[in-house]
């Protein structure tokens, strides 16, 4: 299985400024347009294929009781 691991080099820093100006775009779309975008920047920053998220790997997990 892959490791898909964050690539900060594919998004600009921008100023506060700048992050505001975004935000009003942002807050007209509906909820699943802006989870859309999510998914799609998401793609982009850890380097899966869009249509095609990453799978968890469920073998490094366990679920056992805890003791209190």
């Amino acid at each position: 299985m892959p490791t898909y691991r964050l690539d900060r080099t594919v998004f600009k820093a921008q100023t506060a400024a700048e992050a505001a100006n975004h935000s009003s775009y942002y807050k007209k779309l509906s909820w699943q347009e802006r989870l859309r975008i999510a998914f799609y920047l998401n793609s982009i920053a850890y380097d899966y294929p869009q249509n095609t998220s990453p799978r968890m790997d469920k073998t490094t997990f366990k679920a056992r009781a805890r003791n209190i």
